[in-house]
């Protein structure tokens, strides 16, 4: 079983799929659009990796935590929850983001994801309560809270009207990476300047 990847990224692919050589090998890999935002080609990086085998396929899920792959491993051990539906939460929501929404118990919250109506967002609620505590998944990954602001900025960016290119461009030279008001800021002032320039 693959376990994680380290390579450099070849390809990209949509949906949220990307090509990683390793050694000469390539690897296609469905990850998160949080993640699939950060792994332009020739960029190089390490994945988690749950490997998902059925009788007609080998697909490889690639993860940038490992908080974020048990999460993934957690939901799809819940009824009624495959890859593509857990893939979908995890693009929604960080880990730590969606033990908040359960513990809540804001099931409008899961609504949101794409594929989860109402009666499925309910149960679920149920399923997951128990599960997400059991495997202890409300422990904060320390680099979680770090992605999680990146990901409101880049949302907040996005909804102002700003382009793919430049806000990555953009977070790539932030440094302030755990506060996202700060954060938001001076990519505002980065942005504001290069469009002057």
């Amino acid at each position: 079983m693959i376990g994680s990847l380290r390579g450099t990224v070849l390809e990209r692919f949509t949906p949220a799929t990307v090509l990683l050589e390793v050694a000469g090998v390539g690897y296609l890999c469905t990850v998160t659009s949080a993640t699939f935002a950060e792994l332009e080609p020739t960029v190089s990086t390490f994945l988690h990796v749950h490997q998902h085998i059925r009788e007609d396929a080998h697909t490889l899920f690639g993860f940038s935590t490992r908080v974020e792959r048990d999460t993934f491993n957690v939901l799809i051990a819940t009824h009624g929850i495959g890859p593509s539906m857990a893939m979908a939460i995890l693009s929604t929501y960080s880990p730590t983001a969606l033990v908040t929404v359960v513990t809540s118990g804001d099931t409008a919250a899961l609504t949101v994801v794409p594929g989860v109506g109402k009666k499925t967002a309910e149960r679920l609620m149920v399923e997951l309560k128990s599960r997400l505590n059991l495997e202890g998944l409300s422990v904060v990954d320390p680099t979680d809270s770090v992605q999680s602001s990146a990901a409101d900025v880049r949302e907040a960016l996005t909804a102002l009207g700003y382009g793919t290119d430049e806000i990555r461009d953009t977070m790539r030279q932030l440094t302030n990476a755990d506060n996202p008001e700060t954060m938001l800021r001076d990519a505002l002032a980065l942005l504001g300047a290069r469009r002057a320039g």
